[in-house]
């Protein structure tokens, strides 16, 4: 852990919904007067779009898969080179890839191509990792707090083919594809991470989810559940009773678990994150 350089980082699958984690933070960061250093994990991908369909035919012909999920298409080694900088230096070293038309004309690069490597963080209070893999047995070493964004897996697909269809464009049957092209991947470098990190969020559907692939809505908030479980509740000084008494509708499962309304998820998050984000930076300034 690094006292005056801490690093967050937020992981999760695709489709899991990381996003809500990074506005909660968001908030945070904006009343605290906390200044971020925000790194998109697609930045540590090995290859572009166009190499990565090149390689996935290559790993084809010989009987194998490639995802984005795996060792053999990200760079591990340099998200922990990058967590390791900061924390001893308060900067490091990252880049974008640039995802659509829009970006291209920002970064003067190609859409599915990334930028060159460049310094980042100078000025900045903290660390924070949003992406795939930021849980990764590489990178545990230099992270202060890790949090893991896991819905259960039906409603973790579901809400991908709802989203790569309705806002990417894919049909339903190539995305299904997609999945289990990754499963292997899924399996041994995606959830392996949720048993380190030091929070995970998971949302439990209320209703029939029994084949996520043909459901034709997400489940709202208001028909699920978030479980909330602090691996280390004492280490983060977590008030769960104080908790229980601001969620309305909350209950305790375990002595570590706190289940919730999902409506209330990202309030939960704010509650809970908040604290521990003010004593990092009440040591960060100590130090």
């Amino acid at each position: 852990m690094s006292h005056k350089h801490p690093v967050i980082s937020v992981t999760g699958s695709s489709g899991a919904g990381t996003s809500t984690a990074k506005v909660a933070l968001e908030h945070i960061f904006r009343r605290e007067n906390i200044t971020p250093a925000v790194v998109e994990g697609d930045c540590f991908h090995k290859y572009g779009r166009i190499e990565f369909k090149e390689k996935a035919k290559e790993f084809a012909a010989k009987g194998k898969r490639l995802s984005h999920f795996s060792d053999e298409a990200n760079l591990f080694d340099k998200i922990a080179e990058l967590f390791k900088s900061y924390q001893e230096t308060g900067v490091g070293k990252a880049r974008t890839y640039v995802h659509d038309d829009e970006e291209a004309k920002l970064h003067g690069v190609e859409s599915g191509k990334f930028t060159d490597w460049h310094d980042i963080g100078e000025g900045s209070d903290l660390l924070f990792y949003e992406g795939l893999h930021g849980g990764v047995e590489e990178v545990r070493p230099y992270t202060d707090l890790m949090m893991g964004i896991v819905p259960v897996v039906n409603l973790e697909w579901i809400q991908k083919v709802h989203r790569d269809t309705e806002m990417r464009g894919y049909s339903t049957e190539a995305v299904v594809d997609n999945i289990l092209s990754r499963m292997h991947d899924y399996v041994h470098f995606i959830t392996p991470q949720f048993s380190h990190t030091d929070i995970n969020f998971q949302r439990v559907p209320l209703v029939d989810t029994s084949n996520p692939f043909i459901a034709r809505d997400v489940p709202t908030p208001d028909e699920s559940l978030m479980v909330i479980r602090i691996r280390k509740p004492e280490q983060w000084g977590v008030d769960f009773p104080w908790l229980l008494s601001m969620l309305n509708g909350s209950f305790m499962s375990r002595r570590n678990t706190i289940v919730l309304p999902s409506s209330k998820m990202l309030l939960a998050m704010e509650l809970i994150l908040a604290p521990i984000v003010q004593d990092l930076m009440t040591k960060r300034r100590k130090a």
